[in-house]
């Protein structure tokens, strides 16, 4: 699979996660998911009947050995890569940051800054509190569970990626009490927080006071996950 760089880690990590698995079939399907590709398009690129895929998944056939798994990860890369290599882009970002992918789910930098009204436009946010800068230059998206119950205070602070200029979309939030008082610890703050699966009606009461404190913009979005991550990746 080439020499050592994003691809190749990327392989790696999704090869042991399948190999390693209590239930390769599962983690199989949740990674073919994740790369948007249908049991039909990775058989074809296999050159196999949907069935055998559908069998892996589902347990029907015992679990599949290293070769096996290192053609089924193969596919989905190369399938990705004739879409333009998004998926592996996206994954490369994260784990180059010393990231799980099941923590942050993508990190960007953007050649130059941009509007947030644009970035909120693009992905259908409702602001609710205003900060006082309105460009930003990057994006991380966060599983705020994950990140909260696993990260340091230190691997926190590296959600910003190169610069603090840049918005934080946390996925998985309540009411989002628990990424309003993370984020207080934190020096400086982003430019702007989104809060992924809430209506602004089911904000936790305290969250627009200490965006306010904290001078950054917040906002919610309701928009379904794979589709905001799709229009992230559209903004230069």
């Amino acid at each position: 699979m080439g020499g050592r760089g994003p691809k190749r880690e990327l392989a790696e990590k999704i090869a042991g996660e399948i190999t390693l698995s209590d239930d390769p079939g599962a983690t199989l399907r949740k990674w073919r998911t994740d790369f948007d590709v249908s049991q039909t398009d990775l058989a074809s690129e296999l050159e196999v009947s949907s069935s055998v895929i559908s069998d892996y998944e589902s347990g029907r056939r015992e679990s599949p050995g290293i070769v096996v798994v290192k053609r089924l990860v193969q596919g989905l890369l190369s399938i990705d890569e004739r879409r333009g290599g998004d998926r592996i882009r996206q994954y490369g970002r994260v784990l180059s940051a010393g990231f799980e992918s099941d923590v942050v789910l993508d990190l960007r930098e953007y050649a130059t800054s941009i509007r947030l009204s644009q970035l909120y436009d693009e992905i259908d946010a409702t602001e609710v509190t205003s900060g006082s800068t309105d460009r930003i230059s990057g994006h991380t998206v966060i599983d705020s569970i994950e990140a909260i119950t696993r990260l340091s205070s230190e691997e926190f602070f590296r959600l910003y990626g190169q610069s603090t200029n840049r918005v934080l979309v946390f996925t998985n939030v309540t009411r989002g009490e628990g990424v309003g008082i993370a984020l207080r610890v934190l020096n400086p703050t982003p430019n702007a927080v989104i809060l992924h699966g809430l209506e602004k009606e089911e904000l936790w009461e305290h969250a627009r006071d200490l965006a306010r404190i904290d001078d950054y913009s917040l906002a919610v979005t309701t928009e379904p996950l794979e589709d905001v991550l799709e229009q992230l990746a559209t903004l230069e």
